[in-house]
């Protein structure tokens, strides 16, 4: 399987001069960066951790942040979503999604019979559990920093008896060879990335989405209930619910939600208002322009929409007295 077209959507702050990133080069999320001309072009800051390339962004060394945030199989990049919050203050600007393509790399000479330990970051590691389960079914496994940090360890240190799951860049980076391609379990593998933030909430497109953090007031039967009923009666579709411990104590939690829509749109703008209200604390996490296959033909049907309707709105006014 060959690396996907990514599936995008654009809309950058104005002005920005620097992007930091989990490093080092050739990780996923520098591929993932790449599909992205605008962002290619910045000033790159490989930081060592995701927290670090949030945490840059919200005390002003950078003027963006990207990073990965969910996983089609694995679910959500918990310190990505921790950190957006209870660490930052940080606005999302765009979601980029492509295809997940892993694969097993190791130093010149070595064969898949002379892997004795394969290196990775955790959730590379677990979107090809069946592969070395079949493969390499008695092989040590260690947890790195990040992909590229797994292949550059190997490539600097390797002692022909390690291998590590990386992305193709990460070979061409590193000078390592591919001992096995296309080693995740499924093939539908996608990984979501967003870009962050300051401050700025992009224009609406007709095709959004927005994301939140909710947090309850008390801990009370029927308390998700209540929330969930703010979308349902506006019609709002949900497309990602799930809880995180606040760390405050067991039992309590928050929820973590996306929603189709803008906060420029009246039905969102008024479940956020009465969510807020009536449940808890709300942090908004940002309002910006949805990924998806359809995603240009939604925004271009969306923007005639709207213009058919000013006129017809016009055309009414004009008849007034």
């Amino acid at each position: 399987m060959s690396l996907s077209s990514p599936v995008v959507a654009t809309d950058t702050p104005s002005n920005p001069s620097s992007i930091a990133y989990l490093g080092p080069a050739g990780t996923f999320t520098e591929q993932a960066l790449f599909t992205q001309p605008d962002l290619a072009a910045l000033e790159h800051v490989l930081a060592p951790s995701i927290s670090d390339v949030l945490l840059q962004v919200s005390a002003g060394g950078v003027t963006l942040g990207f990073a990965a945030i969910e996983n089609s199989i694995e679910g959500s990049v918990n310190v990505t979503q921790d950190t957006l919050t209870f660490e930052a203050d940080l606005l999302i600007q765009r979601e980029v999604v492509i295809s997940v393509q892993l694969n097993l790399l190791a130093r010149a000479g070595t064969s898949i019979s002379d892997v004795q330990q394969v290196v990775s970051f955790p959730h590379a590691i677990a979107q090809c559990r069946g592969w070395l389960r079949e493969h390499l079914p008695d092989v040590a496994i260690n947890a790195s920093n990040s992909t590229a940090d797994a292949a550059r360890g190997i490539a600097e240190d390797g002692d022909g008896h390690t291998a590590a799951i990386a992305p193709g860049r990460s070979a061409e980076v590193y000078g390592l060879e591919v001992l096995a391609e296309d080693i995740e379990d499924h093939p539908e593998n996608e990984t979501r990335f967003v870009l962050v933030a300051a401050d700025g909430i992009p224009t609406p497109t007709g095709h959004d989405k927005t994301s939140l953090v909710v947090f309850q007031r008390a801990d009370r039967p029927g308390s998700l209930l209540g929330i969930l009923q703010e979308f349902a009666a506006r019609s709002i579709n949900l497309t990602r619910l799930e809880s995180r411990p606040t760390k405050q104590g067991l039992g309590d939690y928050c929820f973590l939600v996306d929603l189709e829509g803008h906060v420029a749109d009246d039905v969102v703008a008024d479940c956020l208002r009465n969510l807020h209200m009536k449940h808890g604390r709300v942090k908004f996490l940002g309002s910006y322009p949805a990924a998806g296959s359809t995603g240009d033909e939604t925004r271009s049907q969306a923007s005639a929409a709207s213009q058919a309707a000013d006129a017809w709105l016009a055309d009414l006014r004009d008849s007034i007295g």
